[in-house]
Parts: C-alpha cells; structure tokens; sequence
C-alpha cells in the first residue's frame, strides 16, 4: 500500500464513519431524547441537549470529534487493508460492523449506560432496565451503515 492509497482509505473511511455516527445518532435522538434533555435526563454526566447553549457546544465539537476518531481508526487498519480487500463483500461487511460494534461500544473499555463495563460500574441509575437496548439501538444504526458503506465504497 503507497502513502496516498493509505491517506485515500483514512479520507474516505474518516468521512463514512463521521456520516454513520451522525445519522444513527440523529435517529436514535428522536427516541431517546429523555436520556439526553431534561433536568431529570438519564445522561446527566453530559451536556443537556435540550438547552440550546449545550446543543449548539456539541455541534460545534462533535464533528471534528468524530473526524480524529475516524482518523485514528483507519490507521489502526492499515495492517490489514490489502486482506480485507480478497474477502468478500458480505464478510468484510461482517468484519466492519462487528468490529465497530463490538470495539467501539460493547466491549468498550470506558463504562457507558450501554456497554459492559457500565453493567459492571455504573449506578442503578445508568443501568434502568430497558436503556441498555436503547442504546444498543444507535450503535446497531451505526455499526450497520459504516459496515455497509465501507465494504462497498472502500474495497
């Protein structure tokens, strides 16, 4: 792999992940607002989306967030890219969703309402029955639509 096919892959592959992450998370916003907004929102440890001053600090840093984040994990498949390419569609798809799945939420290693070390850390608050699922939801959404888009459009 030359520099600039591996500098293509980061490009292509950061900005797939950065519209994956922002159409699940704005989908899944329509149905989890009550985690999100609100005195009494379950996320308390994050911004109130519902205040426009909170909402509008989050926009301005999700993006280039979500831009590093989809930067980092593209270098970290370098590695691999060039066998990745001989699988075919559907399991370089099942690659991709489940390595987004699994290593960026499931078994994240920091705790969050919807992974399992927040089963293991978090109070009874953050763990409602219900809002793991919910959650999973968003990440699913995600973790389908980069799979997909990668498996497509990068190999």
């Amino acid at each position: 792999m030359t520099i600039i096919d591996a500098l293509l892959f980061t490009l292509w592959f950061t900005l797939i992940h950065t519209a994956a992450y922002v159409i699940a998370g704005a989908i899944a916003l329509r149905f989890s607002k009550a985690f999100y907004e609100g005195d009494e929102r379950l996320f308390d440890f994050v911004r109130d989306m519902g205040v426009p001053e909170e909402s509008v600090a989050v926009t301005k840093r999700m993006v280039p967030a979500q831009l590093l984040r989809g930067v980092l994990m593209s270098i970290v498949l370098y590695p691999i890219i060039g066998f990745l390419g001989e699988l075919s569609f559907v399991v370089r798809f099942l690659f991709f969703a489940g390595l987004m799945f699994i290593f960026t939420d499931l078994a994240s290693a920091d705790p969050s309402p919807g992974n399992i070390e927040g089963s293991a850390y978090l109070r009874e608050k953050y763990r409602r029955r219900g809002v793991f699922f919910r959650i999973q939801a968003e990440m699913l959404i995600y973790s389908v639509l980069l799979g997909l888009a990668v498996s497509w459009l990068l190999f």
